[in-house]
């Protein structure tokens, strides 16, 4: 994480051309480097083969990175015969929620384990969804700011024919 500081985090806000990103990665890649040697002797610098910037996540990555989680805890629950799904609202949520300018998406892990995996594995295990079910992850309203995860039965439609 050394000289992370470079990175520039301003065109979040706001249009840059590509040229301007190009410009800005390659003046952000000088700085860093510049950050190594002072920080490194060069007999240790000599040995590393690359060095990997990042791009810092931007908002709009992260519910295809909700996906990928949800497809873990899916994968997990199939195991026991059982089936999730969330809603648009709770996938846009996790996607706000789990997000941090500075730390990317790997507060998205901790969000899910708090707010649907632990609460979950609690209803699971007092009988409240059993083998067969598919439970909806929702989102609802507590007042105007606070939000709270909700998990119910998926509703199962069957038609008779007479």
């Amino acid at each position: 994480n050394l000289g992370t500081e470079y990175i520039d985090k301003s065109k979040r806000f706001g249009f840059i051309t590509p040229q301007e990103a190009d410009d800005k990665t390659r003046e952000a890649k000088e700085k860093i480097e510049d950050s190594l040697k002072s920080a490194f002797r060069p007999e240790f610098l000599n040995r590393i083969d690359e060095v990997v910037i990042f791009s810092p996540l931007t908002h709009e990555q992260m519910l295809p990175i909700v996906d990928l989680q949800m497809t873990e805890i899916k994968e997990r629950l199939a195991e026991h015969d059982l089936d999730v799904e969330l809603t648009p609202e709770a996938r846009q949520w996790f996607a706000d929620e789990g997000y941090n300018p500075d730390f990317g998406a790997r507060p998205l892990r901790r969000v899910l384990q708090a707010k649907i995996e632990g609460p979950l594995a609690k209803k699971i295990l007092s009988g409240e969804f059993k083998r067969g079910d598919t439970i909806i992850i929702d989102i609802e309203a507590v007042d105007e700011k606070k939000k709270e995860v909700v998990f119910r039965k998926s509703a199962i439609l069957t038609t008779v024919d007479s």
